[in-house]
C-alpha cells in the first residue's frame, strides 16, 4: 500500500479512507474494460455507493446495472463482481461491516488475472 493508502490492482486501484475496529471504507476505481474477480467474503458484508460511471454487478444469480447515485448491499457470503464495460472509469465507495476486514478474506471463484 502506498503512502496515501492506495493499492494498485490489475483492474484499477482502491484507496482506504477509514480503517476502524467496526468498519472499513474504500474508494474503488475500476478501469474501462476491466472487472474484479468473482468473489465472496466469509467475515464481512459490503455496502456500495456508485460515485461516477456505470458498471454491471453480478450478485449471486443477479445481473444489475449500477450507476452514479445508486447504492446496493452485498451480503456476507454472497458471490459478487463489478465489471466496467464502459469507456470511462467506474468509481464507487465500499463500506465494509462485520468481524474482519483483511484482504485475505477473499474467496475467488473466477479471476481474469490468475489470482487464487
Amino acid at each position: 500500500m502506498s503512502k496515501d493508502n492506495t493499492e494498485l490492482k490489475p483492474w484499477g486501484h482502491f484507496t482506504v479512507l477509514a480503517d476502524e475496529a467496526d468498519h472499513k471504507i474504500k474508494r474503488i476505481v475500476v478501469h474501462p474494460g476491466h472487472r474484479l474477480s468473482l468473489q465472496r467474503h466469509t467475515r464481512r458484508a459490503e455496502h456500495w455507493h456508485a460515485i461516477s460511471g456505470q458498471a454491471l454487478v453480478i450478485r449471486e444469480e443477479e445481473e444489475i446495472a449500477f450507476s452514479a447515485g445508486q447504492s446496493m448491499d452485498i451480503p456476507q457470503g454472497a458471490w459478487h463482481r463489478v465489471q466496467n464495460e464502459e469507456d470511462s472509469p467506474f468509481v464507487f465507495i465500499e463500506v465494509q461491516t462485520g468481524a474482519y476486514f483483511g484482504e485475505d478474506d477473499i474467496e475467488r471463484c473466477e479471476d481474469d488475472y490468475g489470482r487464487v
